[in-house]
């Protein structure tokens, strides 16, 4: 069973004409953490493909993208992703909710904003109103500023491709630290240490794009350094 069907058995179990916010509250605490960061993606996915007042085709190819939707599961993944989308609540709930969900590991919060950057920027316009959410929700998540730039120079088009700060690492740092810091990241990258944190199966695609960020940043270092 998809997990995609494991989330519409849900919603159609607790439903009965409630709000996408009323069913996401009712599962601030699953039994499963696939479930958990798939519907946290849901919620928050839905919202900032309208930040910027429209939700462009692209946007919504960037969420079956990120998920690898197989054919058959289209249509489950369609409808609540439309009833996300159409709920009026505001994103600052899901994003408190989420954090809370998630409030004893800040890797898949990491996770999380990373995979909103590229719903956002699938339609290739970085628009001030996204940034101003993205920002707020990492605020929220509760991730520093370092944090929050290495996503966005990894993940969104047109972002300052600074090395340093796509490891989250400082130019002043010697060889080893910095080394040290790039092998951390591709250690919590690997797709196993993400499925094990609760990121499905699905949406490995994340750590795919990361691993190319990440990589390219090291040799760019150590080219640098003439190392």
């Amino acid at each position: 069973m998809s997990i995609w069907t494991r989330i519409r058995d849900a919603f159609e179990a607790l439903s009965n004409g409630s709000s996408f916010s009323q069913i996401f509250e009712s599962l601030t605490q699953p039994p499963e953490k696939t479930l958990a960061f798939t519907i946290a993606v849901i919620g928050l996915g839905a919202k900032i493909a309208k930040a910027d007042g429209t939700v462009t085709r692209d946007e919504v190819t960037a969420f079956k993208e990120v998920f690898q939707i197989d054919a058959a599961d289209e249509a489950h993944a369609a409808r609540i992703f439309n009833l996300a989308r159409q709920d009026v609540s505001g994103f600052e709930a899901y994003a408190r909710s989420v954090a809370k969900m998630f409030k004893d590991n800040n890797d898949v919060l990491v996770d999380l904003l990373e995979g909103l950057f590229y719903i956002a920027s699938a339609d290739g316009v970085h628009h001030p109103l996204e940034e101003a959410f993205l920002h707020r929700v990492s605020n929220i998540f509760g991730l520093d500023a370092r944090t929050f730039n290495a996503i966005k120079s990894r993940a969104m088009p047109g972002a300052p491709a600074d090395p340093y700060v796509v490891l989250g690492a400082s130019p002043d740092q010697d060889i080893d630290q910095i080394k040290a810091r790039w092998q951390q990241i591709v250690r919590e990258t690997h797709p196993d240490r993400m499925m094990s944190r609760g990121v499905p199966e699905e949406a490995i695609k994340l750590a795919t794009n990361r691993m190319v960020a990440v990589n390219a940043a090291w040799d760019a270092i150590k080219a640098e350094r003439d190392l």
